[in-house]
């Protein structure tokens, strides 16, 4: 059957990829924010997880990728993409942020009402890279990130 040929689809964004010094170190982080992650990944190369809605987040040692890109060298300057994690409320904000400073993780910008309407954190994951943490500062209010600034913070 012959057909008026369809154009061909756009790609779809499947996987976010972490490259990491520690697996094990980055894993734990990112348990604490809620990734079912079993306990024996920790000491795997790659490991996956999969989120609602099918995207998957990939975390790779700086091995794996080297593996296939010798060339690759870890960034000497902070990453220009960011993870942002929405939380249930304010107080939620503040309790992710406790919990992982109080764990060893280092805080990058304490909890903050923001002029764009959410409270907002920033803590270091193990690679240094920032992990966002924000509710809409009004309960009666969806947070809705489509009205932020890039949750990776605001441009330099």
């Amino acid at each position: 059957m012959t057909g008026t040929p369809q154009p061909p689809r756009a790609p779809r964004l499947d996987m976010i990829g972490i490259i990491v010094s520690d697996m094990a170190a980055s894993l734990a982080f990112y348990r604490r924010l809620g990734f079912d992650i079993p306990a024996e990944a920790d000491s795997q190369p790659h490991v996956e997880a999969v989120l609602p809605g099918g995207t998957r987040v990939g975390w790779d040692t700086e091995e794996v990728i080297r593996s296939f890109d010798p060339s690759w060298t870890r960034p000497a300057s902070d990453g220009r993409v960011g993870l942002a994690f929405l939380c249930d409320s304010p107080a939620a904000v503040d309790s992710a942020y406790a919990e992982l400073t109080g764990s060893g993780h280092t805080g990058h910008l304490k909890p903050w009402d923001a002029f764009w309407g959410q409270r907002y954190a920033v803590v270091l994951d193990p690679d240094g890279s920032g992990v966002s943490l924000f509710a809409a500062a009004d309960p009666g209010d969806p947070a809705d990130p489509a009205g932020a600034p890039d949750p990776a913070g605001p441009a330099a």
